[in-house]
């Protein structure tokens, strides 16, 4: 049984009455399940070149792997967007598009082969290696885009993390100025020291004798925050160590902090820079992303067709014309569609008998050909697109 979750592309034999077959099961459909006509649709599969027979079977043994790859490629560009758009459905459904069109209209709207770009006259093995490179390149562009604003993200988090928390631990660089400092002074020295709001009183009462040479009534109240008052005060630098360790022993703590005009200044144009760089790689990583995602998603879709092009042959041999159909299920009704696509196409079981008798008996297709006796078979070919977002 196919998933609920995602599109189905199935091919069938095309008959004398491709266009016929095809409105027969669109009606059927719709008056046995109320699955509306706009979710049933057909499309050409290109006749392409058949090769030997030992060829479509090493294609058939090859092509779910690709096929995977090329799924993760789709799936990893949705995350990316999914991420930079802050996990927002809305949004994400308005980058989710391949051409600028949904990807319901995409598939289902008379998709074609792109013969512009996959040449139908190459030999299959050839049209699928141009599949891969084209997918290998997208998805190597998107790591990369994807790695260079990871880390200039993760930098300007750090920076912006420095000016967060509580004045025990956030950066001082704009909390402070000029003012609170003693300047230029051989013997004395400003220190800056947080002290929890329950300390305060003690604070007060005690840092002048903390230690000796600790300059009487120069503690000022900087900032406040709702865990931490910080204050300066004024020592004698041959004080310092003793001043600190005696801090500690009272849970008041000394920040380690220069003032440095040139500093603050370099650290806010870094902040800055770092800022700007990351909306303009983020601007640059969510067009790489839509871009990955039209693309590849459209490369899945040629692989998926190739995909039931190569198993059809297998399953129903020459001559190599079928007709593509595709369907998007209803969740709750997904039983019943498929029981009708069963009842529709069992005329075709005779023509893959061969196919499954051959998994059966076991004596036709062994050692390097048994994988692909071990695929589920239906009376029809079927592939899965799964849905981007539900």
């Amino acid at each position: 049984m196919p998933s609920d979750q995602s599109t189905w592309l199935i091919s069938i034999p095309q008959g004398s009455d491709p266009q016929g077959t095809f409105q027969r099961l669109s009606t059927k459909l719709n008056q046995q399940t109320k699955l509306p006509p706009r979710n049933v649709g057909h499309f050409v599969i290109p006749s392409f070149k058949t090769g030997t027979l030992d060829s479509l079977i090493g294609l058939s043994e090859d092509l779910p792997k690709l096929e995977s790859f090329f799924t993760a490629t789709v799936a990893k560009a949705v995350e990316t967007l999914r991420n930079l758009l802050n996990n927002d459905p809305v949004k994400l459904e308005q980058h989710i598009l391949v051409d600028e069109k949904s990807v319901d209209s995409y598939i289902m709207n008379g998709w074609k082969w792109n013969e512009g770009r996959y040449d139908i006259q190459k030999g299959l093995r050839d049209l699928v290696d141009v599949l891969n490179k084209e997918t290998v390149s997208l998805d190597n562009a998107l790591k990369a885009k994807l790695n260079n604003y990871n880390l200039v993200k993760g930098s300007l988090t750090q920076m912006q993390r420095k000016k967060t928390g509580n004045l025990s631990l956030r950066s001082l660089a704009d909390v402070v100025s000029k003012d609170d400092f003693i300047q230029d002074s051989e013997y004395l020295e400003t220190l800056l020291v947080a002290v929890p709001k329950l300390l305060v009183k003690e604070w007060t009462a005690s840092y002048e004798r903390l230690t000796s040479m600790v300059v009487p009534r120069t503690s000022n109240l900087v900032a406040s925050d709702d865990d931490f008052s910080l204050f300066s005060v004024v020592i004698f630098r041959r004080v310092h160590d003793d001043f600190v360790q005696k801090c500690r022993e009272h849970k008041f703590i000394v920040r380690d902090f220069t003032f440095s005009e040139e500093e603050i200044v370099q650290q806010r144009q870094e902040l800055d820079t770092a800022a700007t760089t990351e909306k303009e790689l983020w601007t640059e990583l969510l067009r790489v992303a839509r871009t990955t995602f039209s693309e590849s998603l459209q490369i899945l879709v040629h692989i998926k067709v190739v995909r039931l092009f190569v198993e059809s042959v297998l399953r129903y041999g020459l001559p190599a014309e079928y007709i593509g159909i595709v369907i998007k299920p209803d969740p709750k009704n997904v039983k019943k569609i498929f029981d009708v696509l069963q009842t529709s196409f069992s005329y075709l079981r005779s023509r893959s008998n061969a196919a499954q008798g051959g998994k059966a008996g076991g004596e036709d297709f062994i050692g390097e050909y048994q994988s692909l006796m071990d695929q589920e078979f239906f009376d029809f070919v079927l592939y899965e697109v799964p849905w981007i977002i539900n």
